[in-house]
């Protein structure tokens, strides 16, 4: 028998018995689709991990914060000054590996935004440096950054992200034209501030195929003449729609940022406080290192920088873009194993079915085996057809599976929608795929040994 004909009667097996095999290839059905499906899932939650990540200055940035002195340094923690400007400054004059440094200062409580009588309360409002903007990746889309001189002088403008404009002065999907809130003011805690410039809108990849494509729904159906003409396509994000949180957090911070001027920050709006220390102190600093392979380097300088500045008091951590990645890393690692075991238990379950069934097969099928053993075929011919056959019913399967794991994202991005677009892989499928076929061909194995030493005379002579 040529391997085509075996292949033809592994076919026949299963339309001769079509809801017996359907039952056996459930399995592997669905561990082929669960592979995918869970590889999926986890290469969008990376896409979507990563993209944030550059959104937000990338590998380059360290992340300086204040922190309780150790416990070995508890009797000096009066002399603790937590992140001031003299670090800034230091770490400007005296860190080659360092190209950038911004100050943060940022209010204890979010502060409550107003104009026009509608009001806003955003974590992001800090009094930084103008060189933030290229730090944190900003881009000025209208109006300008604030100056050297408006940091000098403490005045009182601000440049606010696209979510702060839509809170405040409205949508430009709600009016239908361009809201470009230049030249207006906005009161942060009562003090009133001019808008000197507005950030471009971000949002990751994903929430820009949606928009497009409402956007294109949009203007078709004006063009055909709707007058209450609304997108067919809406997708829920996860953290509210409809003016609430949208898309990837990265994207949502930065899109409701409130930036000031540093010195306006401390001397108009944080001196007054009761609490207030003495110095200008930071909530954090930013900074960017010259070569992201580099950054041990970096950090060395800038903690040697510190103890000197801080005078030997370890009031101070950090935070690097590495340490994120490495979580997202381990995340993505954890995620594809755990997915991946249980798809594997899957095949599994579905290999044994296939023994199963194939064992079956062979006991209903004991005399048409001595018949072919009779007329001539070998041992080996009649183990290479029940393998064969074994591996059709996987093939079948994993096909299936293939089909199958489209319709799972489908349905699963419909009831869980997430912020990040699960995003099927050639490899993902090839590999769930060759599981599948390899499955079968190990669960046809045993049967087609059994099958392979079958007697003749006892085969024929079985009724």
């Amino acid at each position: 028998m040529t391997l085509w004909n075996a292949i033809l009667v592994g076919l026949k097996e299963i339309w001769a018995h079509k809801f017996r095999s359907m039952l056996t290839m459930l399995g592997i059905v669905l561990g082929v689709s669960s592979l995918v499906t869970m590889s999926a899932m986890v290469q969008g939650m990376e896409n979507g991990a990563r993209e944030a990540l550059i959104a937000v200055g990338g590998l380059e940035k360290i992340r300086v914060e204040a922190q309780p002195v150790p416990v070995e340094q508890r009797h000096l923690r009066d002399f603790a000054t937590g992140v001031t400007l003299d670090d800034v400054r230091a770490l400007e004059s005296s860190a080659p590996e360092i190209v950038q440094v911004s100050p943060e200062m940022r209010f204890d409580r979010p502060p409550t935004l107003a104009s026009g009588g509608k009001t806003h309360r955003t974590w992001m409002t800090a009094g930084v440096w103008p060189v933030q903007l290229g730090l944190m990746e900003h881009v000025v889309e209208h109006g300008r950054m604030f100056t050297e001189l408006d940091n000098e002088l403490a005045r009182n403008v601000c440049v606010i992200g696209t979510g702060i404009r839509d809170a405040l002065f409205g949508k430009p999907e709600d009016t239908g034209e361009p809201v470009i809130p230049v030249g207006q003011t906005l009161t942060i805690n009562g003090y009133p501030f001019t808008i000197v410039g507005m950030f471009a809108h971000y949002e990751s990849e994903q929430d820009r195929r949606v928009r497009e494509e409402q956007e294109r729904q949009l203007a078709a159906q004006r063009a055909s003449g709707a007058t209450n003409a609304t997108p067919t396509v809406s997708r829920s994000r996860g953290w509210g729609g409809g003016g609430g949180r949208r898309g990837n957090f990265a994207f949502w911070i930065k899109n409701n940022t409130v930036y000031v001027p540093l010195n306006t920050m401390w001397m108009k709006m944080r001196s007054g406080e009761s609490n207030a220390p003495p110095v200008p102190r930071l909530s954090s600093m930013e900074i960017k290192v010259r070569d992201a392979g580099r950054i041990n380097e970096a950090l060395t300088q800038v903690r040697n920088v510190l103890m000197v500045t801080h005078r030997g008091i370890e009031d101070f951590s950090f935070r690097t873009q590495e340490d994120r990645a490495e979580e997202i890393n381990t995340f993505i690692r954890n995620a594809r194993v755990s997915g991946g075991l249980v798809a594997g238990i899957s095949l599994v379950v579905g290999g044994i079915g296939i023994m199963n069934i194939m064992l079956a097969s062979i006991s209903e099928r004991i005399r048409e085996i001595g018949i072919r053993k009779a007329v001539g075929a070998g041992n080996a011919a009649v183990f290479i057809q029940i393998v064969i056959e074994s591996t059709v019913i996987a093939v079948v399967g994993g096909l299936l599976g293939l089909v199958c794991s489209f319709g799972f994202i489908r349905l699963i991005s419909s009831l869980t929608p997430t912020d990040n677009a699960p995003v099927i892989t050639v490899s993902a499928m090839v590999l769930a795929f060759s599981a599948s076929v390899g499955i079968g061909i190990l669960a046809g194995l045993l049967p087609a040994i059994r099958a392979g030493r079958m007697n003749v005379i006892q085969a024929l002579r079985y009724d």
